[in-house]
């Protein structure tokens, strides 16, 4: 890579990374596992979640055709793309990354589905992230308006999505295998996988919808006491569907499967990489974690300083702390933005950092790609980094330097990755 142009250098990661989200599109892989899964059921009932659930659900027509029976895709808004018209599978859209009233509508629909499928059938179920918003059922009590205001509030905490799913759960009647307790107990299920989450745990993914968790309270890693009074009240409000849950639990037979996660993606990208001729590549095994802003200042500085010449690729995904009138962007693009400081006016890095999925936070752009410019050409535009970034601002500055990077929807969800070319 020795001399290569700025340009060239930014050229190459980003040619990496549509070749990974080709290689790790969700319908190949569903096709891939169900071609060497017997199903034994000749009819098979599909429900497919998340901001993956379209092109899961492609990848289960294509392999299962005319025995899937009946079929749900419940998915984020314009993310149905032309499904149902192309195979008459019932596609519904509802909010994200906040609910709304259609994930409600979602939640209550198959509610109703689930607890009449009839016997003889198998249930296939394809999970990906964004799940947890999709689809929500509440107790009595409970009221859109205080569910929006919960993940209002969980996006902007900086908690991790381990803990953000932990209190999700405990204030949801379907979460924490809720869903899997109104289908009748003799009918198999199985669940194959995205995986968004570190250490792929089932029951965090999606917020475990399938999953059954030892707790019908509302327990949490976080201790009750630190959480406001009014996650405190829905919570409460939840106790008595979750211990219902729990009874209903005991008898289903369930098979769960990973099909794909972040630490996958990153060893088929080493894979690609050897495969397109580069000979200096590092893992870094360690997974993104914490504050999306430190992790970019760190590993700018360690691509500065310490870092051998080559490919360098990290995954997984950060958090922000976001104010109370947050500006335009995503984790991925306050990480580039924070790393673009550390590295200006430097010639010879490039950093690309982008969600999986073509989504970073509330926004339609996947993240971004900086070098030693960057800093200057959002500058020239009359802005500053260090305040969009204490505004949550980081999409803006970026689009002005020109280094937002856009894919749309990728038909796959395996959380960030961050891609970096340093050449001598």
């Amino acid at each position: 890579m020795q001399g290569l142009t700025s340009l060239k250098l930014r050229q190459r990661l980003l040619q990496l990374y549509q070749q990974l989200l080709v290689n790790i599109r969700s319908d190949r892989l569903v096709a891939q596992v169900l071609q060497s899964k017997l199903l034994k059921s000749e009819n098979i009932v599909l429900l497919a979640s998340g901001k993956a659930a379209a092109s899961m659900a492609r990848g289960a027509v294509q392999v299962l055709g005319n025995r899937i029976v009946d079929a749900r895709v419940i998915t984020k808004a314009a993310h149905c793309q032309g499904l149902e018209k192309e195979t008459g599978i019932r596609c519904l859209e509802a909010g994200h990354p906040l609910p709304d009233v259609h994930s409600l509508e979602a939640g209550e629909e198959l509610l109703e589905w689930l607890s009449g499928l009839p016997a003889g059938v198998t249930l296939l179920v394809l999970t990906s992230g964004g799940s947890s918003a999709l689809i929500e059922v509440l107790p009595q009590t409970g009221s859109l308006e205080a569910l929006v205001r919960l993940n209002q509030w969980l996006l902007g905490s900086g908690l991790d999505i381990h803990a953000m799913n932990q209190i999700r759960r405990s204030v949801s009647c379907i979460k924490g295998g809720g869903l899997l307790a109104c289908v009748p107990s003799i009918i198999p299920v199985e669940h194959l996988i995205l995986s968004d989450v570190p250490n792929d745990d089932p029951a965090i993914i999606g917020s475990g919808l399938f999953v059954a968790t030892a707790t019908a309270t509302a327990t949490t890693e976080i201790e009750s006491d630190a959480l406001p009074d009014w996650v405190q009240a829905m919570q409460l409000a939840a106790l008595d569907c979750r211990a219902w849950q729990a009874k209903k639990l005991f008898n289903h037979r369930i098979n769960h499967q990973i099909i794909a996660s972040n630490r996958l993606a990153c060893q088929l990208l080493v894979k690609l990489a050897a495969e397109a001729g580069l000979e200096e590549i590092y893992l870094h095994r360690e997974p993104l974690a914490g504050a999306a802003r430190l992790q970019g200042q760190a590993i700018a500085r360690y691509l500065r300083k310490q870092a051998p010449t080559g490919l360098h690729i990290w995954g997984g995904e950060t958090t922000v702390v976001l104010p109370s009138q947050p500006g335009r962007g995503g984790r991925n693009q306050h990480l580039a933005l924070a790393a673009a400081q550390e590295l200006a006016g430097t010639e010879q890095i490039s950093l690309l950092a982008v969600a999986t999925d073509g989504s970073d936070g509330p926004t339609d752009d996947a993240g971004a790609i900086v070098d030693g410019g960057t800093l200057g050409w959002g500058e020239v535009q009359g802005l500053e980094a260090q305040r969009a970034l204490q505004e949550a601002d980081a999409g803006r500055f970026l689009e002005a330097a020109g280094d937002l990077v856009s894919t749309g929807v990728t038909g796959t969800n395996v959380m960030d990755m961050v891609l970096a070319f340093k050449q001598s």
